[in-house]
């Protein structure tokens, strides 16, 4: 594991990709961005920064448009699951997943991160509030909890998939270091786990962060 990103760093970074959401067009809509876990709970330097986007689906956007990206780049699906107007504009940024399909929130990741930076995407077309219950029950169910999603958490932008508005309290209170968060284990404790349980769950989270290095990116479709 890298060690870290100064918190300033850290803050300028988060701002810059609010002020790119906010801004370009990206390969698919975007909802809702969230800052989650180190980086709000005030630690310097930040040892990764997690942001989670809530995007839409993107169906047949302009299918007609895929067999030409087919042939100049050998993926399949711009037009259906990324904008083609995205892709013509940012052909650098276009990623696919292992099928050759593009794949939104690798797009997504090219389009907003530096490479190699400390800096955990999460990208899901649920909400960040919801998906935190669905992956709480998850890993429950599989005793599995290295996918947790960390609820110390802070919206910082809000739109209809067209445009947004930055919730400048909540950017105010990032970069002055005002937020207010419990423990992660007692985090979890407030969402239904007993004591033990959220001990060992936040004891393993926070070993398996420890291995991640880098830029990483997780997708999922709920």
């Amino acid at each position: 594991m890298t060690d870290g990103m100064a918190r300033a760093r850290a803050v300028e970074r988060v701002a810059d990709i609010v002020e790119t959401i906010r801004t370009e067009r990206l390969p698919v809509p975007v909802r809702e961005l969230w800052v989650c876990g180190d980086v709000v709970l005030g630690l310097d330097p930040v040892p990764r920064v997690n942001v989670y986007l809530t995007k839409d689906l993107l169906f047949d956007d302009a299918p007609e448009r895929e067999a030409a990206f087919v042939d100049s780049h050998g993926i399949e699906g711009v037009g259906k699951t990324v904008r083609a107007a995205w892709a013509d504009e940012h052909p650098e940024y276009l990623r696919a997943n292992e099928n050759g399909h593009a794949a939104p929130e690798r797009c997504l990741a090219a389009h907003l991160l530096p490479a190699d930076e400390p800096v955990h995407l999460e990208v899901c077309n649920t909400g960040f509030e919801d998906n935190v219950i669905q992956r709480l029950q998850a890993a429950r169910a599989r005793d599995e909890y290295t996918q947790l999603l960390d609820p110390r958490a802070a919206l910082l932008w809000a739109g209809d998939g067209t445009g947004g508005e930055v919730s400048e309290s909540a950017m105010a209170k990032l970069r002055d270091n005002e937020f207010v968060f419990p423990t992660l284990s007692s985090a979890l404790a407030m969402l239904g786990m007993d004591e033990p349980e959220a001990a060992t769950a936040a004891e393993t989270v926070r070993e398996y962060r420890d291995t991640q290095d880098g830029t990483t990116v997780r997708g999922d479709v709920v």
